[in-house]
């Protein structure tokens, strides 16, 4: 019995992780086909989402099952309870990176400008903080957890920088706005893609210290 139990969760686990994979692949892509203007790169980002959506169900079903079989106590429900919540927020970063995706393609039709030179590093940047909130949650390490968290002012500032220079652009150029606005919007996707890894961060912390941090602040850490 207790075999069966220890399989179950490592199947979450593993389903969870296959998940975070493609999702990983997806931004490394996104992020090549951004940089090269590459349409049938952004093509496969897109393509990859069904299979992706499909792991999300399989997960909430496999935790939900788990719970009803064996009802879990302490550590063991914890980690279910929070396999049941990273399941959406990693599709939404699958979906986000689907956002893009569909941007640059639109792109690739038309580039009056190249964009700012902020766009990568910024998607860098979340597509780093992704890795290292799916690294958190398989070490189980809090404090990499909160330094992911920490970094989202930058990628905030970041896509503030974005968008105040890309107004000016378009005040300049007016034949460069509808270019401009999938720019922003772009920014727009990969802001969201970091607010989901912080997500993703806050929920390790819960799972490895039993104290939910989500909406408190940082100075309140570790009163």
């Amino acid at each position: 019995m207790q075999r069966q139990f220890e399989h179950e969760l490592d199947e979450i686990k593993r389903t969870i992780l296959a998940m975070a994979g493609m999702v990983e692949k997806g931004l490394v892509d996104v992020s090549r086909a951004l940089a090269m203007g590459d349409a049938d790169l952004a093509d496969s980002v897109i393509a990859m989402d069904d299979e992706i959506d499909q792991h999300e169900v399989e997960i909430d079903r496999l935790a939900t099952e788990f719970i009803a079989k064996h009802q879990p106590t302490a550590t063991d429900l914890r980690f279910v309870i929070v396999a049941i919540k990273l399941g959406p927020e990693i599709e939404r970063i699958a979906d986000n990176s689907v956002n893009i995706a569909s941007r640059v393609r639109h792109l690739c039709k038309e580039r009056p400008f190249a964009g700012t030179s902020d766009l990568p590093r910024m998607l860098g940047l979340a597509q780093a903080m992704v890795n290292d909130a799916i690294s958190s949650y398989v070490s189980r390490d809090a404090d990499l957890a909160r330094d992911v968290i920490r970094r989202d002012d930058e990628v905030d500032a970041l896509n503030w920088s974005i968008f105040r220079e890309l107004i000016n652009h378009m005040a300049a150029d007016t034949e460069s706005i509808a270019c401009a606005i999938d720019y922003i919007l772009i920014a727009r996707f990969i802001e969201r893609i970091a607010d989901q890894a912080t997500n993703i961060s806050e929920e390790v912390v819960y799972l490895v210290e039993a104290e939910p941090i989500r909406h408190v602040d940082e100075e309140e850490w570790d009163e």
